[in-house]
């Protein structure tokens, strides 16, 4: 059987490799014209945020101008400078609770607040049954924060190098 048995494998072979190529020329293709796509919206996106900076700052400027045309400069820029503050406050604010949250469940997604250094047992029931011998959990000696360092040796250890001289006295 060395008729066309042996030859189809081979041709099978063959238009498996070309569309294998094709498909991955398509993609490569596709994907670079994607990437063009989004590197020019981010360069806009980029270029309108800096004309927005630079828009507040000539509006924050003004406003400052204005108000010192009554006061004197440091009160003026006093003022500009906790309006600023309280518009900082508040996007902060407004983006914490964005429509993404849920209102639901307020707080998902937040970092929970530190309580402090000590661990603490959950509340358990009066209803749970107590385990017999069990030990309470130990935290560490030092909490959960930065750990202890290492006690430092009195002296260097030797190097074991005779060009090498030992620590000096």
């Amino acid at each position: 059987m060395t008729g066309p048995e042996n030859a189809l494998p081979g041709l099978d072979r063959g238009l498996t490799d070309e569309l294998v190529r094709t498909i991955r020329a398509e993609l490569r293709e596709e994907l670079r014209e994607q990437t063009r796509k989004q590197r020019r919206k981010a360069t806009l996106y980029a270029a309108s945020g800096a004309a927005a900076l630079y828009a507040g700052a000539a509006a924050a400027l003004t406003i400052g101008l204005v108000i010192a045309l009554g006061l004197p400069d440091w009160a003026a820029a006093l003022i500009v400078g906790a309006l600023l503050g309280v518009a900082a406050v508040l996007l902060r604010n407004a983006a914490r609770q964005g429509p993404a949250r849920d209102a639901a469940t307020p707080g998902a997604g937040a970092l929970p607040e530190p309580t402090g250094s000590k661990l603490t047992a959950p509340a358990v029931p009066e209803s749970a049954p107590a385990v017999p011998d069990a030990a309470p959990p130990v935290a560490p000696p030092g909490g959960l924060g930065t750990p202890e360092a290492p006690p430092m040796p009195p002296t260097a250890p030797p190097t074991g190098r005779a060009d090498v001289p030992g620590p000096r006295r």
